[in-house]
């Protein structure tokens, strides 16, 4: 199978690191062309209709967001190629999309592309990049849809909807407004670190609540949350009086 690829990055010895490592561990990703900026990009996925694209978010003038934006419709797959950037990360990770930090890992990259391959492949509609779109779109004002993968399917539910998070072992159970439960094949502390934007705290390692579903603070036990849909969250000690700020920071606002 050969599957195109366009590399897009400002940096060329970024763009000839991922040439070579892709030529020696993924040879049926072959590399049809490179972009340093949004608007050469732009111009050379439509050129050569590619099966994918590895993406730098940050890039001077127009972001790999910015590129996106541009397209009235995606019919390829990305892999974001990055350095650490927050925002970037969260709204990747919002929506179940694949990303490789710089410096590249060999295996890292093994596993983005063989998730790829699969993708295309089976030619389906990649809603995850339509949640991508959405996020960005609308910002950290709004609710966003946060993509839960499970075994069968993908769900995309807003973040308002999400009562609270239970983690056992490496899965988390989400618990939803409509008493619907869906189990995630995460550890809970990846969902912490992108839902905390939006409200959500850590009373504890098994748990993460969102703070507007918190009906009241039960002193029993060394310190609960009863939760408006009539369940009870622990508070481990540690996490007691930072919980307690919490609740009363929302409380003031």
């Amino acid at each position: 199978m050969d599957i195109k690829c366009v590399i897009v990055d400002d940096e060329l010895n970024n763009i000839e690191n991922l040439q070579g490592i892709l030529k020696k561990c993924c040879n049926e990703f072959r590399v049809v062309d490179v972009a340093t900026n949004a608007d050469d990009a732009f111009r050379k996925i439509n050129l050569h209709q590619p099966d994918l694209i590895f993406l730098d978010i940050q890039m001077p003038g127009k972001s790999g967001f910015d590129l996106l934006k541009m397209f009235q419709e995606i019919n390829f797959e990305i892999i974001f190629v990055t350095a650490y950037d927050k925002y970037g990360i969260q709204a990747i990770k919002f929506s179940a999309l694949d990303y490789l930090l710089k410096p590249i890992d060999i295996d890292d990259l093994r596993t983005a592309v063989e998730k790829a391959k699969k993708r295309i492949t089976q030619k389906k509609q990649n809603l995850n990049i339509e949640n991508l779109m959405e996020f960005i779109k609308r910002g950290q004002n709004e609710s966003p849809k946060i993509a839960l993968p499970t075994f069968n399917e993908v769900f995309y539910v807003e973040t308002n909807e999400i009562i609270r998070c239970e983690a056992l072992d490496n899965y988390t159970t989400f618990y939803l407004r409509d008493k619907t439960k869906i189990v995630v094949s995460k550890p809970l502390k990846e969902y912490a670190e992108i839902l905390q934007s939006f409200q959500f705290i850590r009373t504890h390692q098994s748990h993460l609540i969102n703070i507007h579903f918190v009906k009241s603070f039960l002193k029993e036990d060394g310190g609960k949350l009863l939760m408006k849909d009539s369940t009870t969250v622990p508070i481990s000690r540690q996490k007691r009086n930072f919980v307690k700020d919490a609740l009363g920071s929302f409380a003031s606002q």
